[in-house]
């Protein structure tokens, strides 16, 4: 090769290494910001979760049957329930390897079991599309707020009640109410003050409302997004949300709570934010968080 191709060569191999380069350093900001995308939404990872595993049950499944057939000269017979139980084990294996919560592997673990059972009932048609309405009508705001149906416990409840400005009559919001639990119950330890609840599903808020008429309960439930109350009204506002959705709270907190007011967070802290109070946690109820705001 002449002297002038070597260089014309050379140069063309750097040039494309540049680009290439400069491409990937391009490119790298915008796949992890996908990907921290997909992280922030559960119902999404659990799908590649369960396609990740079912891909790993067939090439685990094809591998072994190449081995039978190359070393055995047999073929290997594989039971339905057998995939399935593979299928379940690996989803909940995937699960645990992309950092999801500890319920979403039981979930991922039950999930091909169910089916596999639901096909084999051969159930009426009727009976699906009741689950499904009652699915949406509960968790049919997941996938948006990214915070599920998180029911809470009475040892919490007497912790927030105590956590309350006991020397004056105050409002107090639990945002994500579920049935009602929390409100009802402070709203009778607490009659001067006003407790509300605000649910964004439609059928817990339909439980927790009729559960207060029935009970003759001073708790007030709103079916709604905490995102359109102004927190300036309420002295307490507690909370028991997910990880993903703290960082928006503490925005809106910091922006709109009155000073000396209170933000309560049940097992899920705010990153970045130091909380001026931590009550720890047991067997039966996580730690809570409490911030008084400056």
């Amino acid at each position: 090769m002449q002297p002038s191709l070597k260089k014309h060569a050379l140069a063309q191999h750097l040039l494309n290494s540049c680009v290439e380069r400069n491409f990937r350093q391009q490119a790298k900001p915008y796949i992890k910001r996908i990907f921290q995308r997909i992280t922030q939404v559960p119902v999404l990872l659990a799908v590649i979760a369960q396609t990740i595993a079912l891909f790993a049950v067939l090439a685990i499944v094809k591998l072994i049957s190449l081995l039978a057939i190359t070393y055995f000269n047999g073929v290997i017979n594989y039971p339905f329930f057998l995939l399935v139980c593979m299928q379940a084990l690996m989803a909940s294996l995937v699960s645990y390897s992309l950092g999801m919560a500890s319920w979403w592997r039981a979930i991922h673990f039950i999930f091909p079991l169910a089916v596999w059972l639901m096909c084999l009932w051969q159930l009426p048609n009727q009976i699906y599309l009741a689950g499904l309405i009652l699915s949406f009508s509960v968790f049919w705001s997941t996938f948006r707020s990214q915070v599920p149906f998180f029911p809470s416990r009475p040892i919490v409840w007497q912790r927030l009640a105590k956590l309350m400005p006991q020397a004056r009559s105050v409002r107090l919001i639990d945002i994500g109410s579920g049935l009602g639990d929390v409100a009802m119950h402070i709203a009778k330890l607490r009659p001067d003050s006003q407790i509300e609840g605000i649910e964004v599903a439609p059928l817990p808020w339909l439980v927790s409302y009729l559960r207060a008429k029935l009970q003759r309960s001073n708790a007030i439930f709103k079916l709604g997004d905490y995102r359109s109350l102004n927190f300036a009204h309420y002295d307490v506002i507690f909370a028991y949300l997910s990880p993903v959705a703290m960082p928006a709270l503490w925005q809106k907190a910091s922006q709109e709570m009155r000073s000396g007011s209170l933000l309560i967070s049940l097992e899920f802290d705010i990153p970045g934010v130091a909380s001026s109070l931590r009550i720890a946690g047991s067997k039966n109820a996580p730690m809570l968080y409490v911030w008084k705001l400056p």
